[in-house]
């Protein structure tokens, strides 16, 4: 893979490299208009795999955000055609890597040192590259590490970034009308602290240490004394990544293992730590030989205020669903119901999410429940083509939801991907036998 010497960061050079990737997607189109006639059956697929292959490209170079943010769309398997999902998921773990001259140079502006003096081996070439950061494989002491050096310039262009992606941004996390600013303040602020790796440090071994009684879950030790603001050092664990694993693996009962081991961690983090790795993509699981599941990247923690956690997991009971003035009341603390909604509006937003979080919430109506269900999941994709298509939902004034939304259904959305594509069955509260 081409490597790079290089990363954009100024305002206007990332700003024009945006710029032209959109007149290629402006010529994308006219080719498409052409295709319609000629060959209107592949005509709409052609030209999403076309835009797809050139928006990434354009964000693989800028890295950073811009990229992070194709990262979370790819994540979104109803959002978006499955071409741009496809393309998109590249972010997790395959970008094109920085080149070995600039990763020493990296060191020596934070070590003062070179990481062949640090370490008594270090690859230059990294093993994998994602939107902020890309891993290299050293020794020390005989002890395998990986090594996550950050891109350069990453947090200084998170801002200007949010502003030139803001329209995707705004796509992709169903945001309208005049008061978008808290979500994207909750935005910024998440990634801002994604850079900041002696924060990540301190949570991963805090999440390492609270969940340690978690059986088949392994997480790796880290290393303060090689590591800094972007520089972070760990163990290098061996498994591959989970997305991998499941194209491949139909053992029912390891899937089903794996499974319950990934939900009773979230569980466990939501319910008990009131703050949950909220960054549930294939790229930070990885399996092991024997089936073990190690989480990895810890970034992205969401801490979970009480005012949001009570109403919300109060509407994941069926008896809450069953309940509408309960269910009422709890969705305008939720601050999906405004003061604001006229009657009419009022009655349709009801009705509206009643039936949506009467799916969204039906893992946990019961003592177990099968993530490979298609029922389930041909509802999960009926109601998001609803929403995508709800022209009425769209007039409405403002936006809908606390903006404690974001990352926590960001989570739900992506640990229901992981668990369908594992295809497992578990035991919904099977957590509790680690409190």
């Amino acid at each position: 893979m081409k490597t790079l010497d290089r990363i954009p960061t100024g305002k206007i050079e990332r700003a024009s490299k945006l710029v032209s990737t959109g007149v290629k997607l402006g010529g994308n189109y006219i080719k498409y208009i052409g295709d319609k006639i000629i060959d209107p059956e592949n005509a709409r697929e052609n030209l999403d795999q076309e835009n797809a292959k050139d928006i990434y490209d354009g964000l693989k170079t800028l890295k950073g955000s811009a990229l992070k943010v194709a990262q979370m769309l790819s994540m979104e398997k109803n959002l978006l055609p499955s071409a741009y999902v496809d393309r998109f998921s590249l972010a997790q773990f395959s970008v094109p890597p920085l080149s070995g001259p600039l990763v020493r140079k990296t060191f020596k502006k934070y070590f003062g040192e070179y990481p062949e003096d640090i370490f008594d081996t270090f690859a230059p070439e990294s093993v994998n590259a994602a939107s902020i950061g890309q891993v290299h494989l050293a020794n020390k002491n005989g002890k395998k590490l990986a090594v996550k050096i950050q891109y350069p310039g990453v947090a200084n262009s998170i801002g200007s970034d949010l502003a030139l992606v803001k329209p995707v941004a705004s796509r992709m996390f169903n945001l309208k009308g005049q008061d978008t600013e808290k979500f994207f303040k909750e935005i910024e602020g998440k990634l801002m602290e994604e850079t900041n790796y002696t924060l990540e440090l301190a949570q991963s071994e805090s999440i390492r240490e609270k969940c340690a009684g978690i059986p088949n879950l392994l997480f790796p030790n880290y290393y303060a004394d090689y590591s800094c603001e972007k520089i972070l050092t760990m163990d290098w664990m061996e498994g591959i990544h989970l997305s991998e694993y499941t194209k491949n693996n139909t053992d029912k009962e390891k899937n089903n293992r794996l499974g319950q081991t990934l939900w009773d961690f979230y569980m466990y983090q939501m319910h008990i730590l009131r703050s949950v790795h909220a960054d549930p993509h294939p790229g930070n699981f990885l399996i092991t030989d024997k089936a073990e599941l190690i989480a990895i990247d810890f970034g992205c923690i969401k801490e979970i205020p009480d005012e949001f956690y009570v109403p919300y997991f109060e509407l994941s009971n069926a008896k809450a669903i069953n309940d509408i003035e309960f269910f009422t009341e709890k969705i305008t603390e939720l601050e999906i119901l405004r003061d604001d909604d006229s009657p009419e509006a009022k009655k349709y937003i009801v009705a509206l999410f009643h039936d949506m979080l009467s799916i969204f919430t039906f893992p946990f109506h019961g003592e177990t429940f099968d993530f490979s269900d298609s029922t389930f999941w041909g509802k999960i994709a009926s109601i998001s083509d609803r929403l995508a298509n709800d022209e009425y939902l769209r007039k409405l004034n403002g936006n809908r939801g606390s903006r404690h939304f974001l990352y926590i259904n960001r989570t739900f959305f992506g640990l229901y991907n992981l668990m369908h594509d594992l295809k497992a069955e578990i035991v919904v509260d099977n957590y509790k036998c680690y409190i």
